[in-house]
């Protein structure tokens, strides 16, 4: 199937946009690729540094000959997603050695939980801990003594800032290896309707506490399609993971199966051998195209808009709010999955996942295959799946059609004819809205503005029985510069109750949404931010605010709104506590929204 016109064009408009920064980049890397790793040249005391703790693989490191893996972990046991990976490093270098080669565990990065922070003064270093991430991945790489790498890592923060190392790094060959979602537990919808019960006061926490557990209740990722498993979907639509391996089970013998074959798979594309592929080579426009895609298909979480850019501008590639805008006009929605619908992960990938996905979207010509990934080339193998049949592990023709068809869909019946991701631009500035789990009938609000400087300031509102009329929302000096761009999604309960009390309800802010968020409509990321004198600095409790996701527009309709003085506040209470001190330097240099607020890109 010929390429879908859109995609080769916005394929096209980012190839020419980044032509001068992406060949920069590539020659950069043929310059660090020719260069070699610095272990042929290293003194006999640099490489009995480097040696020293290695026991067993200590003659055959000093010999030089055999490929050296080096592993990036972001384990900890406070992130279940990542709690598995804490045996990940003696697996990998058995599964060297068992090949003749070694692996060294490079260095480990921070991964914090969402989850754990949400509402917390400790959600403001979390975008920031992307490029913190980065930074902490680079150091870990900068001994230059690995052939490969593998990346250890699954949730918000963690891919991207590993993805911008990999790419930083990008002569270097890359296999991202997942842990799998934990098992299915309290059912979403569920745990929704239990925690509007204790926003509204019908339970006490006993209660919440309960439910709380019953989601989350073991290792592996979150079941619910926010960033995290989003991420994992980027890893296969972008040809970095190893086909298949998002959504198996950790603790499983094909999960174990998997984490043996990347490594092996990243000892066998390394410059030492017949089939060399560098990460930069991976990460091309074509990929990010395809990830873009991906994120649109799945109805994935609005975090990737911000990421995606910062991702790509570390291997000289330029996106736009445009590319996403109009890839999401092109793309179907193929998928429900919570929030967008009742089913978890472990449905979506029992009913077909994303082998049957990216073989639709292929078929269909909305995908590039003609990419480089760590698996071989062509995009078509992410279509199969891997199965262990007698205790090999080999990869065979994914589900030709879907299992479940109230949770995937082919593209010739598919849930929405668009992504569900639509760019909003008027005199409010620029930003996003994810509609893929908001009811049509709420694609268009216009009501008074109730302005709020704190998340905090809205529950107050809310508790103190303030909000009952028709309000947008209006949380400002969210962003980047003013306190490192929260999390707001523990409005989420607070602002479903007023929904589903019949009120037309939306929430404007500056600031993010989680990606488990999305049945109230919700422009985010606007852009100039507050902090630094946008549009919102100009609004007032009363003025009549219009959310047009149909036409793509965020207006203030009051005629004196250009001619304001923005406000400006006193933000120094952000700069202490709970580590916010060290951040004071991004907040002070991160880039817009629009952009990906990168600080290191």
């Amino acid at each position: 199937m010929p390429l879908n016109p859109t995609i080769e064009a916005v394929t096209d408009r980012i190839r020419a946009r980044s032509k001068p920064s992406r060949d920069a980049y590539l020659d950069r890397m043929a310059r660090a690729a020719e260069a070699g790793t610095v272990r042929a040249h290293l003194s006999c005391g640099n490489q009995a540094h480097a040696y020293a703790a290695m026991g067993a693989d200590k003659d055959t490191l000093a010999a030089g000959r055999a490929p050296n893996l080096g592993i990036v972990t972001a384990y900890n046991d406070m992130l279940s997603a990542h709690q598995p990976f804490e045996h990940y490093p003696e697996k990998i270098r058995a599964a060297a050695r068992a090949v003749g080669a070694t692996a060294q565990v490079a260095g480990g990065v921070p991964a914090m939980c969402d989850g754990v922070t949400q509402g917390q003064p400790g959600m403001e270093l979390s975008l920031f801990s992307r490029d913190t991430i980065a930074l902490a991945a680079g150091v870990a790489m900068s001994h230059n003594c690995f052939d490969a790498a593998v990346y250890l890592g699954v949730c918000d923060k963690i891919v991207p800032g590993l993805i911008i190392a990999a790419a930083t790094f990008g002569h270097v060959p890359t296999v991202f290896v997942p842990a799998g979602p934990m098992t299915s537990g309290l059912p979403n919808d569920e745990k929704s309707k239990i925690r509007q019960q204790f926003a509204k006061g019908e339970i006490g926490r006993e209660e919440l506490m309960k439910a709380e557990m019953a989601s989350y209740h073991g290792p592996g990722t979150c079941t619910f399609y926010g960033t995290a498993n989003t991420n994992q979907m980027l890893m296969e639509f972008m040809g970095l993971h190893l086909p298949g391996a998002s959504f198996v089970n950790p603790g499983t013998p094909l999960r174990e199966a998997l984490t043996t074959a990347s490594a092996q798979r990243a000892l066998e594309i390394t410059a030492l051998g017949n089939d060399y592929r560098p990460a930069g080579q991976v990460l091309d426009e074509r990929a990010f195209v395809n990830g873009m895609v991906g994120l649109m298909a799945t109805g994935g979480s609005t975090n990737l808009v911000l990421h995606l850019p910062a991702m790509a501008r570390a291997a000289g590639i330029h996106l736009t709010l445009e590319d996403f805008a109009d890839i999401s006009a092109t793309v179907p929605l193929m998928a429900k999955v919570y929030p967008n619908g009742l089913a978890d992960v472990n449905h979506f990938h029992a009913a077909g996942g994303l082998g049957f996905m990216i073989g639709e979207l292929l078929d269909a010509g909305l995908l590039h295959d003609d990419v480089c990934t760590v698996s071989g080339d062509g995009l078509k193998r992410y279509a199969q799946e891997p199965k262990l049949r007698d205790g090999a592990l080999v990869w065979e023709d994914g589900a030709g059609e879907t299992l479940n068809d109230k949770i995937l869909r082919p593209l010739s019946n598919p849930f929405q004819s668009t992504g569900g991701l639509a760019q909003l631009a008027g005199n409010l500035g620029q930003g996003v809205i994810k509609v893929s789990a908001v009811d049509p009938a709420r694609h268009v609000i216009e009501a008074p503005a109730r302005v709020f400087h704190d998340q905090a300031d809205v529950k107050a509102a809310f508790q103190a029985g303030q909000l009952t009329e028709d309000t947008v929302v209006v949380v400002r000096f969210q962003g980047p510069a003013a306190n490192g761009m929260p999390e707001l999604h523990s409005l989420t309960p607070i602002l479903s109750v007023l929904q589903d009390r019949g009120l037309k309800v939306a929430l404007v802010t500056d600031g993010r949404m989680s990606g488990a968020s999305g049945k109230v409509p919700a422009a985010i990321h606007v852009a100039p931010e507050a902090a630094k004198g946008g549009p919102l600095a100009k609004l007032r409790d009363g003025d009549r605010v219009r959310l047009d996701a149909t036409k793509g527009t965020l207006d203030v309709l009051e005629p004196d709104f250009d001619s304001r003085t923005p406000v400006t506040i006193d933000l120094s209470a952000n700069d202490f506590g709970i580590g916010r001190e060290l951040f004071r330097v991004f907040r002070a240099n991160v880039g817009d929204s629009t952009e990906g607020a990168g600080v290191v890109v």
